[in-house]
């Protein structure tokens, strides 16, 4: 035994030792695609004729494995680049999360995406990270959804404010599958916006062995969970970097999005939602929670399995036959911001609303009998 023992670790020596070609690595290191069984969902499809939108810090469309994958999209951002098309990116997070949906990769070299043949229209929104006005992301949903995409990949969190759920309600109504981030932890605690808005995939994160990371946000508006701790994707100047967190969990539920939309072409934004959700594997308490959602993303049960259709009382594309959908959001103010000028300020409570009007009316009513 001791004998055989140390013959193993004299081979283990022996391979560490030989470190392999840098385009190798990077595959091995996408460790979530063997997880998500992605060779065998590319058998069906590899997402083309889809177009995702990934509203970020750009994307730089120069990267060898996104180069055919990124075509002329828009800036928003409070300083756009030259030109302002959104096929540059000096942070680096819309790269990533760009590679994550549709990397080309080259045989078994290189990142390689979920949908490599899907199309990524970038919309910058940011100079980085979630830095930025708030206007900023509803012009660039609104845009998006001018471009009849297929897609919005939202891998940011945002407050609560009146334009954003009306360009959300906008994209929702297009027939767009819209997925979002619901945030990570220390920096959030609650599910954040848009993943929180009603018709909105909220993305969480789940570690190589599909448990929940405790990273992840946990409460209602979680609907999915995806495996993308220490994950390799694409970065600046044809590198390749790791990534961790709900950001990059969003882009693989999008590239997942995007591969349903290719097989499944004649099912709705809301069926394929719902596709995506009813076949997660359902992890933690059985059924629906706060922490997995429907479960893990199950990649080629998404695209397969037979799905009961989603019930026609239920308006909720995550496929919760218990949501009843408000009314529309209320439309943004005319200089775009959607508040009262501050930006991100949160939506007025419905009931708070009503008792203030009731007040004022209550008011103008009785000074009427005075002075009658």
């Amino acid at each position: 035994m001791r004998a055989a023992a140390a013959l193993l670790a004299a081979l283990v020596a022996v391979v560490a030792a030989a470190p392999p070609a840098h385009a190798d690595r990077t595959r091995d290191a996408q460790w979530h695609l063997k997880y998500l069984n992605v060779s065998q969902a590319h058998r069906l499809t590899q997402g083309q004729g889809v177009t995702v939108a990934v509203i970020d810090t750009g994307v730089d469309a120069t990267h060898p494995g996104l180069a055919t994958a990124v075509i002329s999209g828009r800036d928003y951002a409070n300083t756009p680049l030259d030109p302002p098309d959104g096929r540059r990116d000096t942070d680096g997070h819309g790269t990533a999360m760009a590679g994550l949906i549709a990397a080309r990769g080259d045989g078994n070299d290189g990142a390689l995406g979920i949908a490599p043949q899907a199309t990524i229209l970038p919309v910058r929104r940011s100079e980085g990270g979630d830095l930025g006005r708030a206007g900023n992301t509803t012009a660039a949903i609104r845009w998006a959804v001018q471009q009849d995409v297929d897609v919005i990949s939202m891998s940011f969190v945002e407050k609560d404010y009146f334009a954003l759920a009306a360009a959300v309600e906008e994209a929702r109504r297009a027939n767009i599958v819209l997925v979002a981030g619901v945030g990570n932890r220390p920096e959030a605690t609650t599910v954040s916006y848009p993943a929180a808005y009603p018709g909105v995939i909220g993305v969480g994160l789940a570690d190589r062995r599909g448990n929940a990371s405790a990273m992840s946000v946990t409460g209602s508006g979680v609907d999915i969970l995806a495996p993308a701790v220490d994950v390799m994707s694409t970065r600046l100047n044809g590198a390749y970097a790791l990534t961790s967190g709900t950001s990059a969990a969003t882009a693989l539920v999008a590239g997942a999005a995007a591969l349903v939309r290719a097989a499944h072409p004649d099912l709705s934004a809301a069926e394929v939602a719902h596709r995506l959700t009813s076949t997660a594997t359902d992890k933690g308490a059985k059924g629906r929670d706060d922490q997995y959602g429907y479960g893990v993303l199950n990649l080629v049960a998404a695209l397969t399995a037979e799905v009961p259709p989603l019930p026609a009382a239920s308006a909720d594309p995550t496929g919760d036959p218990t949501f009843t959908r408000p009314g529309p959001p209320p439309a943004a103010l005319p200089d775009g911001s959607g508040t009262s000028g501050v930006a991100g300020a949160p939506i007025m409570g419905a009931g708070f609303l009503l008792l203030v009007l009731a007040a004022v009316g209550a008011f103008l009513w009785t000074r009427r009998r005075r002075a009658a």
